[in-house]
């Protein structure tokens, strides 16, 4: 076989260097997919074209012929380069292919509803900043008088932090009641983690849980980012704290349970720090101009002012997120 392609080379090869028209030219190009159909790599091809040349052209002077040997051992270098190269992007391909199918698999897990509750208005964004988010949502309600938000980040990212999210997930669907306790749902959640991810992994997480007969928000967190209240009534911001511990680094964890009353047109915003570690070429974004993006559009509903507030922290960014960004606001109207 390899006799036979060399001597259809030859032939080529021959016609080219004596009549050098565009059928010659047809010709070597349907030869070169003959020869990566037979898998020849890029030394060979060289090697063949210096046999057939010493055949057609033996009085050719030596150097021309050294030049050759040159050339080949630079295309076996080159040939096996090429291959690892080839190798690795079929990897990748296949890698993309997975974490597409991992990221639709997590966007279907971890859905979830918004509450309907009287006097409640809540927006709610979650962009992940690569396929896999590692920022957590869940909303929890009867749909009549209570309202439960958790917002959870994986200090992690890629299917780690997916898998985690996906048991953050599978412990909150425990809970049947839809009032259930800041400080009961933040110790379960942290007895599920710990027991179940890496050490080197650990989740920041928000609970609140909102009553609409009395208007009160109560909450916790797991070493979360302080939830914004803002008031409507003086155009004031606050920082809601809350202490408690990073879920996943202790098995029993006792934590703090404190309560918030809403009045009309108050707000609650909570944020990962994908919101409110976000950076320009000037440094970080400061709290201030978050709360100014939000007193923008207060008098507008929370879904609008959640996607104001992304959209003009992706300009500053340039449209370059450092991190997954999502952000709650819950409106008392």
């Amino acid at each position: 076989m390899v006799q036979k392609i060399e001597s259809q080379y030859r032939e080529i090869l021959k016609q080219y260097i004596q009549m050098q028209s565009e059928q010659n030219l047809y010709e070597g190009q349907n030869f070169s997919r003959k020869l990566i159909a037979e898998n020849t790599s890029p030394e060979d091809v060289i090697s063949m074209h210096k046999a057939a040349l010493q055949e057609l052209h033996e009085e050719m002077p030596a150097q021309v012929w050294h030049s050759f040997d040159l050339l080949i051992e630079m295309m076996i270098s080159y040939g096996m380069a090429l291959q690892e190269r080839q190798s690795l992007i079929k990897r990748q391909e296949e890698l993309r292919v997975e974490m597409d199918l991992a990221a639709n698999v997590q966007e279907t897990l971890l859905k979830t509803t918004l509450p309907n509750v009287s006097g409640l208005d809540i927006g709610l964004l979650s962009i992940p900043l690569r396929k896999m988010n590692g920022d957590y949502v869940y909303f929890i309600s009867d749909h009549k008088r209570y309202a439960g938000v958790a917002v959870a980040d994986v200090i992690g990212k890629g299917l780690p932090a997916a898998l985690c999210m996906s048991m953050i997930k599978f412990g909150m669907d425990t809970f049947n009641s839809p009032n259930a306790r800041p400080e009961e749902v933040l110790s379960v959640i942290n007895r599920i983690v710990e027991k179940s991810i890496d050490d080197s992994m650990f989740v920041s997480m928000f609970y609140g849980n909102y009553d609409a007969e009395t208007a009160r928000l109560t909450y916790g967190s797991a070493g979360h980012e302080p939830a914004i209240l803002y008031r409507a009534e003086t155009n004031s911001f606050f920082e809601l704290h809350a202490k408690g511990l990073l879920l996943g680094v202790a098995p029993n964890v006792a934590y703090g349970e404190y309560d918030v009353q809403l009045n009309e047109n108050d707000m609650v915003i909570i944020m990962t720090d994908g919101v409110t570690e976000g950076r320009n070429e000037d440094g970080f974004i400061e709290r201030e101009v978050i709360f100014d993006l939000i007193e923008a559009k207060k008098d507008q509903p929370a879904q609008t002012i959640a996607q104001h507030v992304f959209n003009e922290l992706e300009r500053m960014q340039n449209a370059e997120l450092k991190d997954d960004f999502s952000i709650v606001i819950c409106k008392k109207i």
